[in-house]
This record gives C-alpha cells, sequence and structure tokens, in this order.
C-alpha cells in the first residue's frame, strides 16, 4: 500500500544553499512540491526590499529566499520542540510534532500573496497581500491548492487559517506571526546580509536555543533574555537605518506618483493601455482576477516603466525615467505642528519653476513600534514576548529589561517633505537661470536638512 501523501519523506534530504542559514533543508515531498509550484516561483521575480535597492545596491534578493529562510527557522524551531519539549515529554505544555506539516507550510507560504513593489502597489490599487495570500492557498485554481489539498481536504483551510491567526494551536500561529517569529527572524538576518548593514544582525542559534512552547503560545527562557533584547535594538536600528531610509521613500514617491499618473491617463485614454501595458489594465479598471495578479512581477512592472519613457506625456515619461535610472526625490524633515501653510507655499515654489506639485511633491510618514506590550486601554495589541522564569512562569520582557523598557510603546516617527532635487542643486547655481531668486527663496526654507521658517 502506498504512503499516503502527507507522510512521504524524500529518499534523500534536499537541500538548497543559503548565505545566511548555509542549507536549507528539505525532507518533506509535499514541501518540495510547493517550492516548486508556479506561485512561490514567482517570487523569485519580486525583490524582497522593494526601492530600498537603489539605496543598497546589494539587497537585490527576493521573496523566494525569505520565505525558504523562514520555512527553515521554523523548521529548525520544530525539530528542537520533538527533541526537547514535546508533549509526550512535558504535558499539555508541550510541542504536538502533529502540527510539523501545517506549520511549514504556512512558513513556506506566508508571503506567497505579494505582489509587484509589495506596499507601493498595494496602496494604490488597494490589493491586499494577506488576503490573496489566503485566496492563493484556498483556490482550487493554483498548483498550491492542489498541493495542499493532496494532504487531506481540509489542509489548504488549516494553513490558510494559521495566516489569518485564526488557527486553535496559539504556538503554530506565534511561530510564524508574533514579536520575534520565524518571518521577522529571516528578514532581518537576510536584509542585514544584503543591505551590508552589520547592525541588523542578532544571535540567531542562542535565541533558538532559548525559546519554549507552553500551552499559550511561545516563551524564551530567562538566560536567553539579552538575545532577545539584542534582536528588540537590531530591529530597531534595521528599520531606523534601512527600512526608513529617506532615499529609499523618495525613490517610493515616484513610483507612487508614477503608477497614479499612468492610473490617471488611463481613464482619459483606456485603449491605449491595451496596446502598451495590457497586464495592469484589470488593476487600473480595479477588477482583477487572482490569476491576472499572479501575472504580475517586478520584472513586468519595469518592461512597462521604459515604454512610458517613449509615451508623448511628459510627467509619465519623466517619472519613469526618474524611477529607472534612479534620480529619488529630495527631502527635508519636519515636524508635524509646523504650520502647513509653509509647505504649500513651498509648493507653490516648486510649481512656478515648472513642476506639478501633485507629481513631484509628498509628504511621507514612517512609523514603527519597535516593541508593544499589552495596553488594556487599546483596542489591538502585539503578541507580547513572554520570557519564561526557573519556576516555569511567565514575565512581559519589558518589566525586567530596562533596554526595552526604554523602547517599549515608543512609536518611532519620521516625517518628510519630498520635492525635486532640481530645486537645491549647487550646479545649477553655476548658471544664470530665470527662476534664480525662486530656487533662492525656496532654499531659505532649508537648514541641515529639515524645514525652518523662512523669509517670504
Amino acid at each position: 500500500m502506498p504512503t499516503p501523501y502527507k507522510y512521504q519523506i524524500l529518499p534523500i534530504e534536499k537541500v538548497f544553499r543559503d548565505p545566511v542559514h548555509n542549507y536549507i533543508h528539505v525532507q518533506h515531498q509535499v514541501i518540495l512540491d510547493l517550492i516548486n509550484s508556479a506561485e512561490v516561483q514567482r517570487l523569485r521575480r519580486i525583490k524582497q526590499l522593494g526601492t530600498s535597492s537603489f539605496t543598497f545596491h546589494g539587497a537585490e534578493h527576493s521573496r523566494f529566499a525569505h520565505s525558504l529562510g523562514v520555512y527553515e527557522i521554523t523548521r529548525r524551531i520544530c525539530d528542537i520542540f520533538q527533541r526537547n519539549y514535546s508533549s509526550e515529554r512535558i504535558g499539555s505544555d508541550g510541542w504536538d510534532d502533529n502540527e510539523r506539516l501545517v506549520t511549514l507550510c504556512a512558513a513556506l507560504l506566508h508571503d506567497v500573496g505579494h505582489g509587484p513593489y509589495s506596499h507601493t502597489f498595494e496602496h494604490i490599487f488597494n490589493t491586499d497581500h494577506e488576503a490573496i495570500t489566503v485566496e492563493i492557498i484556498t483556490s482550487p485554481e493554483t498548483e498550491v491548492f492542489q498541493i495542499l489539498n493532496r494532504v487531506s481536504a481540509d489542509f489548504p483551510n488549516k494553513v490558510a487559517s494559521v495566516i489569518t491567526k485564526k488557527y486553535p494551536n496559539p504556538q503554530v500561529v506565534q511561530m510564524i506571526s508574533s514579536q520575534i517569529d520565524a518571518d521577522r527572524m529571516d528578514y532581518l538576518l537576510r536584509d542585514a546580509y544584503f543591505t551590508g548593514t552589520e547592525y541588523g544582525t542578532f544571535d540567531l542559534t542562542r535565541i533558538l536555543r532559548v525559546i519554549r512552547p507552553y500551552k499559550d503560545g511561545l516563551a524564551f527562557a530567562m538566560n536567553g533574555m539579552h538575545a532577545v533584547e539584542d534582536y528588540i535594538v537590531s530591529r530597531y536600528q534595521m528599520y531606523v537605518q534601512v527600512y526608513f531610509h529617506p532615499v529609499s521613500r523618495g525613490m517610493e514617491v515616484i513610483l507612487d506618483h508614477l503608477l497614479h499618473r499612468a492610473k490617471e491617463l488611463y481613464e482619459q485614454q483606456p485603449e491605449d493601455y491595451q496596446l502598451h501595458s495590457q497586464l495592469l489594465v484589470p488593476f487600473f479598471k480595479g477588477n482583477f482576477s487572482l490569476q491576472e495578479y499572479l501575472k504580475l512581477d517586478d520584472g513586468v512592472l519595469n518592461t512597462y516603466f521604459t515604454q512610458w519613457t517613449f509615451l508623448p506625456d511628459p510627467i509619465l515619461n519623466d517619472l519613469a525615467n526618474r524611477f529607472l535610472i534612479r534620480k529619488p526625490l529630495k527631502s527635508v524633515t519636519f515636524s508635524g505642528d509646523q504650520d502647513s501653510v509653509t509647505i504649500r507655499h513651498l509648493q507653490a515654489l516648486i510649481e512656478k519653476v515648472g513642476y506639478n506639485p501633485k507629481y513631484y511633491t509628498a509628504i511621507n510618514s514612517s512609523y514603527d513600534l519597535p516593541y508593544d506590550f499589552y495596553r488594556p486601554e487599546k483596542n489591538s495589541h502585539r503578541t507580547q514576548i513572554e520570557i519564561m522564569q526557573k519556576d516555569g512562569t511567565l514575565i512581559e520582557l519589558s518589566k525586567i529589561s530596562h533596554l526595552v523598557a526604554a523602547l517599549a510603546g515608543q512609536t518611532q516617527i519620521d516625517e518628510r517633505f519630498y520635492f525635486p532635487k532640481e530645486m537645491v542643486d549647487p550646479k545649477r547655481q553655476q548658471h544664470y537661470d530665470l527662476f534664480d531668486d525662486t530656487y533662492r527663496e525656496f532654499a531659505a526654507y532649508i537648514h541641515n536638512g529639515a524645514l525652518v521658517e523662512g523669509k517670504k
């Protein structure tokens, strides 16, 4: 009698070479089949960090590599739990290894619904990568569904419920999605490696040594608290130094305005886009199918951007060129309580020299909470990090770590006003320009990279 699909183990373990984890080990046939599915392979063509590669030139890694990394960390945790903390050994607080396959599949597939230039694309076309991830997992038309369905008829819905955090076992959910999960641990190490930013690293080996299951989720042994602190600080540094880098955000603003302009022009002349940008038409219409979504990747968008550089619309043409050859908008910081009249005046100066402020200026704010804890007055909260003391009792991390307490609940905000670099280009000052007085007036509002009150 043949072995049921869910129990099929590869005769020889398959390994993938990885710069972060050295080897990624695949033992289950279902995992190998998922890796080879069309939907997962599409992730090779989507950059993990989007526009950050314009700032950190090494950051060309893909969501495919990240997905394998999340799978590998999850696999290691499952191995540790089964060896040291199985339910057979420690009772109801322990790990049930029957949960392994659903956990590994959710880890591998957690990002399968991401689109090209993920977050910018989502913002403009109102897509939701998590909802699309669930649709890919549960839709009979996908290879991913067909593979999961061979495990059991209810298995696709089980995997999807891990993504939506509705799966009944909190250990499984928190392994994939919490404040210190396999997803975050992989992207911090992977992004630090490819951006060359050493401060994004932390001691993964030590964290995996001290992670513990208990009936309501995951905790970390007291003697590993400093490794967890290191992780929190690394995460904070990566957000400040990499994910919120002003140049990357300047390129993101260009991308945002470029796609908005294309959408606006489509509404005026839809027949043209059927010829040169056909795969984007359903998104301009706001009515797309899953299969139409899965046809898109970074390469498709970049090809269309190249085509748009030949179109007659000067704004679309220029923005496409700026994005392709890396000409980000420049930015200055400002505080939220500064008079918005100042920014409107600067936009008027920008318009005076010939730039449409709708497409050449932006206010961009980045927000991150390095670590959160349960606060009853809030409607929602993140899963807090629990430290397990010697007697087995739990205490929330910020109550025993002065370092984390200093970061806990403190939202990091960076507000910036973006504008064309030409407004403050020193090269322009070497030659007479009709708008020299306008440029000087604009520059009077900027000091040390921040917006100040100038002289009108």
